[in-house]
């Protein structure tokens, strides 16, 4: 039986939700890469030039630059090109640095132009108030697209995203304005919608949820019927603030215009009552998924068990973590325990990530939390032994938990699935044991399983 683990730790929803959380991943025009732990030779890189700029050597930090850009492959130097320019970066003392990587970067004979990477340095640019710069890579991106009506409109869209990430309000009017303008003057469909729907997405990262809703009318106006797209930015943007009446209200809109509220949707309102601990409404939302037949998914389990303060808690020290889903809800209090009962109380994740015959009964938690990779692990268990009790279940030759090996995990490398589930297994006294053959794995015989657990 194998079992597959996904090794990344998420912390509770503590700090502002991210824009769009219904695109899984982020449905990205131009990406530039997967988002992934940065390479040891990045990091290296990193950190000699956190020595360099110390000692304040701009000649030394260049030729840094200069080296690790002919010495990388393109995929290394784009990516920690993208480090540098996210808002969320770990060496936010480097971002100084990021338009002299650029710069080199576009001397490498694999470069190609990108409007994604572009408005993500205008966007630093304008937040460390570089406006010269700001404005000279703008002007050279309009002069390469201005006969290409479209590509313009992506770039203006770019800028317009990359601005809101940041919340800076100076670059965001700038090129709102310019896509708006761009908007009025075309006579493509193609281009009108894709316009909307940036500058939707946009006013509601930027917390203008009102400004957004008031693009709907004008939408009608163009003709334009207003998508599920935008339905959700604003849906979400409300949650994210705390009002949940109007979040409430755009989904009474929803379903009056016959789009109705579908997992994900019903995922944002899960995630926007957790960020402000309403844990009653949040069980509420999930026994209104039940009725309406709306199935979970694994993004509900990470959207709830987030927000659930004492299961993170517990997991921050998994030694004394409970070994089964009703010891569990013993320990958690009221409004927590009818969540997790909620949530356990239907299988449709279970059955969706879980494969059983006769070579090996396979579940796939990839893409958990590490709250989620938990609960589900109890489910698995209790599943589990129920099966092998059945006759009617056929005993699998093996069984095969996979944790992965942390590439995708905060510390590249170390994977806290890992740790959690090995914990989880000893003190469950399981005769699975670490694979030689793959350190991301437990394995164990079929048979030999059965009877540890019947």
């Amino acid at each position: 039986m194998m079992v597959v683990l996904g090794g990344s730790l998420k912390l509770p929803l503590s700090s502002p939700l991210p824009c769009n959380p219904h695109k899984a991943p982020p449905q990205k025009l131009t990406p530039l890469l997967p988002k992934c732990a940065l390479t040891k030779q990045a990091h290296r890189f990193l950190s000699t030039l956190t020595t360099t700029t110390t000692l304040g050597d701009p000649s030394a930090a260049d030729k840094l630059i200069r080296k690790f850009v002919a010495s990388s492959p393109k995929s290394i130097a784009l990516h920690t090109l993208s480090h540098l320019l996210s808002p969320r970066t770990s060496h936010p003392h480097l971002s100084s640095l990021a338009l002299p990587l650029y710069t080199r970067i576009t001397e490498a004979s694999w470069f190609s132009w990108n409007p994604k990477l572009v408005a993500e340095l205008v966007a630093l640019l304008d937040k460390q108030g570089h406006y010269n710069e700001w404005e000279r890579l703008i002007s050279e991106a309009v002069s390469k697209l201005e006969q290409r009506e479209r590509e313009l409109a992506h770039f203006y869209c770019e800028l317009v995203e990359s601005h809101s990430k940041r919340s800076s309000k100076r670059g965001f009017e700038a090129s709102y304005t310019q896509l708006n303008q761009l908007l009025r003057s075309s006579a493509s469909v193609y281009v009108k919608r894709r316009c909307y729907e940036s500058m939707v997405g946009g006013l509601c990262e930027m917390g203008r949820p009102r400004e957004a809703e008031n693009v709907f009318e004008e939408m009608h106006v163009r003709g334009l019927k207003v998508s599920r797209f935008e339905f959700r930015s604003v849906l979400y943007a409300y949650g994210r603030l705390g009002l949940f009446e109007d979040m409430q209200r755009i989904v009474h809109q929803m379903e009056s215009e016959g789009l109705g509220i579908d997992t994900v949707c019903s995922n944002m309102v899960l995630s926007a009552y957790g960020a402000h601990d309403k844990l009653a409404e949040m069980a509420s939302m999930l026994r209104k998924m039940k009725a309406l037949a709306i199935p979970f998914s694994v993004r509900t389990y990470n959207s709830v068990l987030n927000s659930c303060p004492r299961i993170m808690a517990m997991l921050e020290v998994i030694n004394g973590l409970p070994l089964s889903i009703e010891e569990l809800s013993g320990v958690l209090n009221d409004d927590e325990a009818l969540v997790v009962e909620e949530l356990v109380g239907s299988c449709s994740v279970l059955e969706e990530v879980m494969e059983w015959d006769s070579l090996e009964a396979k579940l796939d938690l990839h893409g958990m939390h590490l709250g989620s990779a938990y609960v589900v692990m109890l489910q698995w268990v209790k599943e589990l032994h129920h099966r092998l009790k059945d006759e009617k279940h056929v005993i699998p030759g093996q069984v095969t938990v996979v944790c992965g090996l942390g590439k995708h995990s905060n510390v590249r490398g170390k994977s806290p699935v890992k740790g959690l589930v090995r914990n989880m297994l000893v003190r469950m006294k399981s005769p699975m044991r670490n694979d030689r053959k793959n350190i991301g794995c437990f394995i164990g015989k079929g048979k030999v399983v059965r009877d540890w657990l019947c």
